[in-house]
């Protein structure tokens, strides 16, 4: 299961939604992150210094527990190749009735290349957006 930046952040902050994703990752090692979710979740801590509502130590707290799974293989990695870019861009140009931002795409994409379904954990992801991907997912597999 691929976690972005949304999903990610929801296992280490108090979140809405943060319980029930909770509930749904424990136990699994099947948990697939990049390091593009990692950087994403450092400007939201830094942003959220910024307008003083998160403690440095708990931002430090969480970067260092993040970036530990990561490299202890709590989490598997998942690389941003050539490939990753390729596929992203493949949705950019395919997905014209979803307005995906760059970074979107790179995650869709690395959701797919680590071999997860193509089922975004973003709690916003409609189910025809869902169709739409499968469907562009196709020719690409």
């Amino acid at each position: 299961m691929y976690c972005d930046t949304s999903a990610l952040l929801k296992l280490f902050l108090p979140e809405p939604g943060s319980d029930a994703f909770n509930e749904i990752v424990e136990g699994r090692d099947d948990v697939l992150v990049s390091d593009l979710a990692v950087t994403e979740i450092v400007s939201a801590l830094a942003r959220r210094l910024r307008q003083g509502s998160l403690t440095r130590e708990t931002a430090g707290r969480v970067q260092h527990a993040i970036v530990g799974r990561l490299d202890g293989g709590v989490y598997r990695r998942v690389d941003m190749t050539r490939e990753v870019h390729r596929r992203a861009e493949h949705f950019l140009v395919n997905l014209l009735e979803t307005p995906l931002r760059a970074a979107d795409a790179l995650h869709l994409a690395l959701a797919t290349a680590g071999r997860t379904p193509a089922r975004p954990t973003r709690a916003r992801t409609s189910c025809g957006v869902k169709r739409r991907i499968e469907r562009v997912l196709r020719p690409i597999r």
